[in-house]
């Protein structure tokens, strides 16, 4: 089945958690509800190896399994965007498993080397694309540092479709469209919360963790911006909000944490966080994560 990636990259970005297993080993069969439900409840865009998927704290083999497996579990459902990144040769690797799993394009993180150069990591993406045989790329930027100029750059490379932008920085990202070709399909990369403000200056869709535990909301605040109701949006955000903030705390270090507690409770249990990310909740934020689950009818 051919799917329309440009109109499914304005969808929702489903960022998928990477489940563990008892021994802490990876163990993608877990999700197989969770991604049933995600699509069912329209999901535009299952991603793998995303942040909230822990791609940091993967192994490249266990990135490279984590793919062929989703993408499987997927079947002709929807297309899978993959994430890949880390130092080249290991992106290059990931990237050629991602192409040969069946993946519909590649979500390359930004490089987080110390020593970055703008040019350097146009060379970096020309690699990571050209080991994936031409698969499309969507850039994640999660630091507007480069300028526009240098993204600019990063979106002249062919192959490259679009940017998620996760910086909270609206007013950057006009000047970042602006400054590209207007074929760019821009993304907001900071979930629900962010999601009003990039789509006022332009952006389309967003990633969300949320879809992990309640995509039926996600896709309500979708609809909501898709219609320009923004109102509908900001009361259907206030009501996932206090999710979102426990996700923020301790520098974001419970971001994932707080996904993997909620579907515990949910008895979808994925297994805990792999240092550094904090685990598990504090009682406080345990307490404040299964209030929002009774109220939100989720248990």
């Amino acid at each position: 089945m051919a799917f329309d990636l440009a109109a499914r990259l304005t969808g929702i970005s489903g960022i998928l958690v990477t489940p563990y297993d008892a021994a802490g080993d990876i163990a993608p069969g877990r999700l197989a509800p969770i991604i049933d439900r995600a699509l069912g409840a329209g999901v535009h865009l299952p991603v793998v190896n995303g942040n909230t998927g822990e791609f940091y704290a993967l192994t490249t083999d266990e990135a490279c399994t984590m793919v062929r497996e989703v993408v499987a579990m997927v079947g002709r459902r929807a297309p899978v965007l993959a994430g890949v990144g880390r130092g080249i040769r290991d992106a290059c690797r990931l990237a050629r498993a991602s192409a040969e799993a069946g993946a519909a394009a590649l979500m390359v993180h930004q490089p987080p080397d110390p020593f970055v150069a703008p040019r350097g990591t146009v060379d970096y993406v020309r690699a990571v694309r050209d080991a994936s045989d031409g698969l499309p790329i969507m850039l994640y930027l999660r630091n507007d540092a480069i300028g526009s100029g240098g993204i600019a750059a990063l979106c002249a490379l062919p192959g490259v479709v679009g940017v998620k932008w996760a910086t909270p920085n609206p007013l950057r990202l006009a000047e970042a469209r602006a400054a590209c070709d207007p074929s760019i399909t821009w993304v907001g990369g900071l979930a629900e919360v962010w999601a009003p403000p990039f789509y006022a200056v332009g952006a389309r869709g967003f990633t969300s963790g949320l879809i992990n535990v309640w995509p039926e909301r996600s896709i309500a605040i979708h609809a909501a911006l898709e219609a320009s109701d923004y109102g509908r949006a900001r009361d259907l955000i206030a009501g996932m909000r206090v999710f979102e903030d426990i996700r923020a705390e301790e520098l974001g270090g419970t971001n994932v944490t707080t996904v993997k507690a909620a579907l515990q409770a949910l008895g979808r249990d994925c297994g805990p966080t792999r240092p550094p990310s904090a685990w598990p909740l504090s009682e406080g934020q345990q307490r404040r994560m299964m209030r929002f689950l009774t109220a939100s009818g989720l248990i």
